[in-house]
């Protein structure tokens, strides 16, 4: 099951934004993240079965604030196969084939002896 999450996490500084990125890509189940918002204040994370309590705990340990403000689930989209009656063949064209042409090593069948 996909997940988007966003959490507003208190965050002033660009050094606070690095730290709550690298927070977020070392939980587990998390693909994708982002900072958002006019302030520059909400992580958006995406996942699948990402825990959105304990990613929200460790912000707090490390940022002092941080609050889940959405989770959405994320659907994706089955694509549909077309499915013909007619089986799809691939056919190439004969080609004829070259004359084989043989050559002998006049050297190899040369007996040699010494008398």
């Amino acid at each position: 099951m996909k997940q988007k999450m966003v959490l507003k996490v208190q965050m002033n500084c660009e050094k606070c934004r690095t730290q709550a990125l690298t927070i977020a890509a070392a939980t587990q189940g998390v693909t994708s993240m982002a900072i958002q918002g006019q302030e520059k204040d909400e992580l958006m994370v995406t996942g699948d079965g990402v825990d959105s309590v304990k990613l929200t705990r460790c912000l707090r340990k490390k940022l002092h604030h941080a609050t889940i403000l959405t989770i959405k689930e994320i659907k994706e989209e089955k694509k549909e196969e077309k499915k013909d009656d007619e089986p799809y063949y691939v056919c190439y064209p004969s080609y004829p084939m070259p004359p084989q042409i043989m050559v002998q090593d006049p050297c190899q069948y040369q007996a040699c002896s010494i008398m």
